[in-house]
């Protein structure tokens, strides 16, 4: 059986135009995150490479724990920092890719104010940093939660639905659309090579014992011995996809994305509603689904969309491909956390 290592192996050997890296210093902010952690894993893995990687997180007993195998790797650097403020360093960053963000719906119930001021604040003080020192190419990993309440029909990069802008929720979503402007006008008005990606909802392994978002409560329920609960009747139609994946798509993004274009990352083939998802999980964890009314400040949080289905041809049409099923990754998935917990 292919195992979470396995696939990460694997994306350092796609026919990707590596050569652009060379001699280069790549930041990951939100690198302890579940998207960052994953992106640093494949680019310090991969075997052929004359890069540094500089990993940025607000924590480092956090990132000693993730980038133990790294620590005396000469192309690794952990950075302790938080992106709302400004870096106080004289390196220069070739390639930023900006994956620092609360991505918990508890936080943005509890703290939309802080929810907002990361996401905008973070996109200032790199920007204005990379200015200043060589910046070549900016990612901004975005969010399907952008496109708000749709229609109905599968999002593509150019929609723009709903979003209730006096609802403290729309603190995730709106802070992620201003960051967008943000991108573009620091291109508009300085000329930065910027592109964005918007994933969709993304699984995987290394999230944190705080997160409460639903797949992550799920896994924790069937690694600790007990049924899933769910707090709705898990009705909403989402894309996901496996983080390990979304890694491949955002550096096909950088190396070969067109500058000032946005781009959905999504596996059309996992495309399930969330009982679906409570469903696959326990089925794998040998458990059962159960229902719990959900407290007031849990349904705070909660993602007011019915559907969220991106298309990603346009992805695919810089050479993203996408192998296996989503059963498959999440039982890859809950077997690293299984290591991890031991």
């Amino acid at each position: 059986m292919k195992t979470y290592r396995d696939d990460i192996k694997q994306v350092t050997l796609l026919p990707l135009p590596w050569e652009k890296l060379q001699g280069c210093n790549i930041l990951v902010t939100g690198a302890t995150g579940l998207i960052g952690n994953c992106l640093v894993e494949v680019l310090m893995q991969r075997e052929v490479a004359d890069f540094h990687v500089w990993a940025m997180g607000r924590s480092e007993n956090r990132a000693h724990e993730l980038f133990a195998p790294y620590a005396d790797n000469p192309r690794f650097h952990f950075l302790c920092s938080d992106v709302t403020k400004p870096l106080d360093l004289d390196i220069a960053f070739h390639y930023i890719i900006h994956a620092a963000s609360p991505a918990s719906p508890a936080f943005f119930a509890a703290q939309p104010v802080e929810t907002m001021l990361s996401n905008i604040l973070g996109v200032r003080n790199l920007m204005d940093y990379g200015l200043q020192h060589g910046l070549q190419r900016f990612l901004y990993i975005s969010s399907g939660e952008v496109y708000g309440e749709g229609d109905g029909h599968d999002f593509s990069e150019s929609d723009s639905g709903y979003v209730d802008s006096m609802s403290p929720r729309s603190c995730y979503p709106s802070s992620k659309r201003a960051a967008e402007t943000l991108c573009a006008s620091y291109s508009s008005e300085y000329g930065v090579d910027f592109v964005v990606a918007r994933p969709c909802h993304t699984y995987g392994p290394h999230f944190t014992e705080q997160d409460n978002r639903v797949y992550a409560q799920f896994i924790r329920n069937v690694l600790h011995g007990q049924d899933i609960v769910m707090k709705s009747t898990g009705e909403q139609y989402r894309s996901w996809c496996y983080v390990v994946d979304a890694a491949s798509a955002l550096l096909h993004i950088l190396l070969k994305g067109d500058s000032g274009q946005a781009y959905n990352v999504a596996d059309p083939s996992s495309d399930i509603t969330i009982r679906q998802l409570a469903e696959m999980v326990a089925s794998i964890g040998g458990r059962q689904v159960v229902m719990q009314l959900p407290e007031e400040q849990e349904r705070k949080g909660y993602n007011p969309v019915k559907r969220s289905v991106f298309n990603t041809d346009k992805l695919r049409a810089l050479g993203w491909k996408i192998e296996g099923s989503m059963s498959e990754k999440m039982e890859r998935t809950i077997e690293r956390c299984k290591q991890i917990d031991n």
